[in-house]
């Protein structure tokens, strides 16, 4: 029986989400494309999952679109076929923002055009050194902007690095981007998932709607038109969220020293 492109799994409330095509870098056909669009556009109506973390099986995260499937072969189809095609995929990277979860992305190896984006789409990086990232689409005869590329990286490492990665197509090396702010972390490649279970360990103690607000407030405000827009919105979630009754066992378990008991109300 051929094993499923994404594995989902859960435990203690975190989804642990495997991209599973080692044989091909983990690269993006129809199959694995629309289960992860399916699994992030339902994310937002998941009362389970507080955090997702995405890794892949095999050496490399992901090599990005595998031009050899037949599911993105565009020499025999109309502009109206292919721009279905590519809001398809694009849709995996708008669903993984209006998610509400925290994602944190574990990248090894190669991550390459949409598997690139994968990680610029989530909010915390946590990079092996033997990872090599790269925008790509210049090297198949496209614009270097594509997949959020454009939108994703000038907020993360600023507009020269951003234009000169997408311009040339060139890789960035994991020490690279931990000094530009790509990453938040370098580990060994072996540690990965121990570098990911301790971030997780840290936002689970939080309350749900505290790490869903605050991803929220993070997305309105890297676009918010001013300070008192973002702050605005800032000061309803904190009126809303301390009237909940986490809120007040949180108070109490500061107090107290011990750690809070929420029930999500």
């Amino acid at each position: 029986m051929t094993e499923a492109p994404l594995i989902i799994s859960s435990h203690d409330d975190v989804d642990w989400i495997c991209l599973n095509r080692p044989e091909v870098s983990n690269a993006l056909n129809g199959t694995l494309t629309d289960s992860l669009y399916t699994y992030f556009n339902e994310l937002r109506n998941n009362k389970s999952a507080r955090v997702v973390v995405l890794h892949a099986k095999g050496r490399n995260f992901c090599a990005g679109l595998d031009l050899k499937a037949k599911d993105f072969d565009v020499s025999e189809r109309t502009v109206a076929e292919i721009w279905s095609v590519q809001r398809r995929i694009g849709d995996i990277y708008r669903a993984m923002r209006r998610c509400p979860q925290p994602i944190i992305s574990l990248i090894q190896g190669a991550a390459v055009g949409g598997g690139f984006s994968l990680a610029l789409a989530s909010d915390i990086r946590i990079a092996a050194d033997s990872s090599r990232m790269s925008a790509a689409y210049l090297k198949i005869g496209l614009t270097g902007a594509d997949m959020g590329s454009s939108y994703f990286l000038p907020r993360l490492v600023g507009v020269s690095i951003a234009s000169e990665l997408l311009l040339t197509g060139r890789f960035i090396n994991a020490r690279r981007a931990l000094k530009c702010g790509l990453v938040s972390e370098v580990v060994g490649e072996e540690d990965l998932k121990l570098a990911a279970q301790k971030i997780c360990n840290e936002l689970l103690q939080s309350t749900r709607m505290g790490l869903n607000l605050t991803k929220e407030a993070l997305n309105f405000g890297i676009d918010a038109p001013s300070l008192e827009a973002a702050m605005a919105q800032e000061d309803r979630h904190q009126v809303m969220l301390s009237m909940t009754e986490d809120a007040l066992e949180a108070i109490s378990a500061f107090n107290e020293k011990r750690p809070p008991k929420y029930e999500d109300k």
